[in-house]
């Protein structure tokens, strides 16, 4: 099971950025998949989280109406797309697969398995 992320950089507020999280070794299908964020001196917090089928996800207070999770199961690839970026929103984002039962409510550490290394996106201007 690996999975990549990508897609992050350094972004004026208000800018965008499309994350993506590549996966090999199982199937999307079979799994929740989070993204989570780290910024330092902080917790990793789950920010949105994807059912097995794709039909319900959840977003955190602090980026929802910002963020917008997807995936493409032929290019076994999840997105995160994330726009009104914050100087608060500078962190390390993570994506991770959660092959337990599916998506039941927020997205908690504890239940991923399955980690990337991160992407940093830093937002200043």
């Amino acid at each position: 099971v690996q999975l990549v992320e990508s897609g992050g950089g350094l972004v004026q507020p208000g800018g965008s950025l499309r994350l993506s999280c590549t996966t090999s070794g199982f199937t999307l299908d079979y799994y929740v998949i989070g993204w989570f964020r780290q910024a330092p001196g902080k917790e990793r917090e789950g920010i949105s989280c994807l059912s097995k089928s794709g039909a319900s996800m959840y977003y955190s207070d602090s980026v929802k109406g910002r963020f917008t999770i997807s995936k493409d199961n032929a290019k076994n690839t999840v997105f995160l797309q994330i726009n009104s970026l914050k100087p608060e929103d500078t962190a390390v984002y993570y994506c991770a697969a959660d092959p337990g039962s599916d998506l039941h409510g927020t997205c908690q550490v504890p239940e991923y398995d399955y980690w990337g290394q991160g992407t940093q996106v830093t937002v200043s201007s």
